[in-house]
């Protein structure tokens, strides 16, 4: 366990290494001219998934700061009969920035989304099943550091970061109401314009 914790530590240094490597070898800056964004992202800052729109929002040679917002719906099981299966809304939002001359770049980031769940309780006062449904909202917060590949003019934009997450539940009865998730990975794809 403790090998392969290293050997990913070590692979993420590598890419990071590439990525500055190739950053500097880049030699005009360019006037991002497409500042907008839509993409789709799996997992990183979106928890499962979300359709995003971003936003270059200051440009300054090298260094770009953008922000995005997102939407999903993922589905929840009810307790059937009385409680139905449900969706859940998800909404993420992120402020990144961005370093490179061209379409490579580096990407350092911190985001967030909150979730609605749901738990159901063992309640007397609530014939007949005696369950009650307890309706919570849980926060998520993450970072990023990552590739992100974005050309100046616009067209394909994919993006892939390593995006640990500290999770907070708003849930009373929850065994653990702060979770650190320390590995996870976050994959966006869309076109800027």
């Amino acid at each position: 366990m403790a090998i392969s914790k290293k050997i990913s530590q070590l692979l993420i240094l590598l890419f990071l290494v590439g990525v500055i490597n190739q950053l500097s070898a880049q030699e005009d800056t360019e006037i991002f001219t497409a500042k907008n964004m839509v993409f789709a992202e799996l997992l990183g800052n979106s928890g499962l998934y979300a359709v995003h729109y971003g936003r270059i929002l200051l440009q300054k040679e090298k260094m770009k700061l953008s922000g995005s917002v997102g939407f999903s719906l993922v589905p929840g099981k009810g307790f059937e009969p009385h409680y139905p299966n449900y969706l859940s809304p998800v909404i993420p939002v992120e402020f990144s920035a961005f370093w490179g001359k061209s379409k490579h770049h580096l990407e350092l980031g911190a985001g967030s989304y909150v979730f609605q769940g749901r738990k159901y309780l063992f309640d007397s006062e609530f014939p007949p099943t005696n369950v009650r449904e307890v309706v919570h909202w849980d926060t998520s917060l993450t970072m990023r550091i990552g590739y992100r590949y974005q050309k100046p003019e616009g067209g394909f934009f994919f993006r892939a970061g390593y995006t640990p997450r500290v999770d907070f539940t708003s849930f009373e009865f929850a065994e653990n109401r702060v979770r650190f998730i320390p590995f996870s990975l976050g994959l966006s794809l869309g076109k800027s314009f």
